[in-house]
């Protein structure tokens, strides 16, 4: 198992996130590898810690949200704007500034000629949105309404130049999975970390892109999983305890853990809730 050691944290919250489960996924680490892969990359809690024990030499991540890659993209290359374009004193910590502020990124949303804007704006509403989630409606229009958070929230200078240092060494794609792994080769470590499948019918947050992610998306992602194996790649993926998804994984490595998400409005609701992981390789 790691060692707790901090060195750099992620700059955003992201529903799904791995914050709390690091600690399960430390202790099933593959001895060793080449080239890390992340194809659902959201807020990176995993790549950050394992770069801040010196476990990252090269990396891959991607994701299908264009504005969390152009995020990470501003970052890895033009940290220091980003860090003045967070200096503006119009992000505040008020509903009337929220909305006006989620109205000017809706204007601008996937616009290359704003990246840094877009950027500095997914940051601000990320921290002051409710529960650091990212909803999109169907013209695709960020929706998510305003957090009511005690203080005002922005990532350090600090913080940003020290994540821009991690992702020097990291190859950022804006693309869905499958792409996203197609260089991976035997000895390389991949991490897949997919919108979880619903617990029940109700609850339905699966959002990945637009269009969401479906069952078949599941199915899709087990397939592939299988392929990879195959190869000798080392696999670790986390996902909901739901037989259906259980199932898609027979013969791997399947082990139960215990996390607390906080993605319910309610908090009484934010208990722990059982998920699994599967891996294709020993770790004991």
């Amino acid at each position: 198992m790691i060692a707790p050691l901090v060195k750099c944290s992620p700059f955003i919250k992201w529903a799904g996130g791995k914050r709390q489960l690091l600690v399960e996924l430390d202790q099933r680490l593959p001895p060793a590898w080449n080239t890390y892969y992340e194809p659902f990359i959201g807020g990176g809690a995993l790549l950050v810690n394992l770069d801040n024990h010196q476990l990252i030499s090269r990396a891959v991540i991607a994701d299908l949200n264009s504005e969390l890659i152009n995020l990470y993209r501003v970052v890895q290359d033009k940290p220091e704007s980003l860090i003045a374009a967070l200096e503006d004193d119009d992000l505040r910590n008020d509903e009337a500034s929220y909305k006006a502020l989620k109205e000017k990124f809706n204007t601008i949303i996937g616009s290359p000629l704003h990246e840094i804007e877009r950027a500095s704006l997914l940051i601000y509403l990320n921290k002051h949105g409710f529960n650091g989630l990212w909803r999109v409606n169907r013209k695709g229009k960020f929706n998510v309404p305003f957090g009511s958070h005690k203080n005002r929230s922005i990532p350090s200078g600090a913080s940003i130049m020290k994540f821009s240092a991690l992702l020097a060494k990291v190859k950022i794609l804006n693309a869905d999975f499958e792409a996203a792994v197609k260089t991976a080769r035997k000895g390389d470590f991949i991490y897949f970390d997919p919108p979880y499948q619903p617990l029940s019918k109700t609850a339905n947050f699966t959002d990945y892109n637009s269009r969401g992610f479906r069952f078949e998306d599941q199915e899709r992602l087990a397939r592939l999983f299988r392929k990879l194996s195959k190869k000798g790649i080392r696999l670790m993926l986390s996902n909901s305890k739901v037989p259906a998804i259980e199932d898609l994984y027979e013969g791997f490595r399947i082990e139960t853990v215990t996390a607390r998400r906080f993605i319910n409005c309610n908090g009484e609701r934010r208990s722990g809730i059982e998920e699994i992981i599967v891996t294709n390789y020993p770790y004991d």
